[in-house]
């Protein structure tokens, strides 16, 4: 970045994934029946960019609202149940070839479920928390750093395991 370039808050950055994320399920649903190699390089690319957000979003944002934002808890547990099931499909995705049965409805699926958490988290979390008066340069700051760190679609971690560490890292102390 730039030293002139004015960081993103936090809020920005997510929709800006957001937006980016919806353009590469456009171009994926564009492309031909046939375009094996090109469909698995762009899920992958799809796969990985929702990984690096879900992953920061879950270590950094929601334990944000979660602790300022009034009345939190079932919005921000909603929407780490959404991240589970897509993290599910990722798995699912990234373990598969583009010419089984089912990828390109799998990619489908993933794309769907993504607009709907999209629009929660737009409609829904982002107003909330901008009324919290939370720090979103530093949120921003840490949130790209967070994704920056991440390389690849970290090993499939059981469900049962993943839901346990979100809710013990996602508690306040006390």
């Amino acid at each position: 970045m730039s030293a002139t370039a004015k960081p993103l808050d936090a809020i920005a950055l997510l929709k800006k994934d957001h937006d980016e994320v919806k353009a590469m399920f456009k171009e994926y649903e564009e492309l031909g029946d046939r375009a094996y190699a090109t469909k698995q390089k762009l899920a992958e690319k799809i796969c990985l960019e929702l990984t690096k957000h879900a992953i920061a979003e879950e270590e950094i944002f929601y334990p944000a609202v979660r602790a300022d934002v009034d009345d939190a808890d079932d919005m921000v547990d909603e929407a780490t149940v959404e991240h589970a099931s897509a993290k599910d499909l990722i798995a699912q995705i990234h373990s598969m070839d583009p010419h089984d049965d089912l990828y390109d409805a799998k990619v489908k699926v993933l794309g769907e479920y993504i607009d709907h958490h999209v629009k929660e988290e737009e409609e829904e979390m982002f107003p909330e928390a901008r009324k919290a008066k939370l720090d979103f340069v530093e949120l921003g700051e840490r949130i790209q750093a967070r994704k920056d760190e991440i390389l690849e679609i970290p090993p499939e971690v059981p469900a049962a395991e993943m839901q346990a560490k979100v809710k013990y890292t996602a508690q306040p102390t006390a």
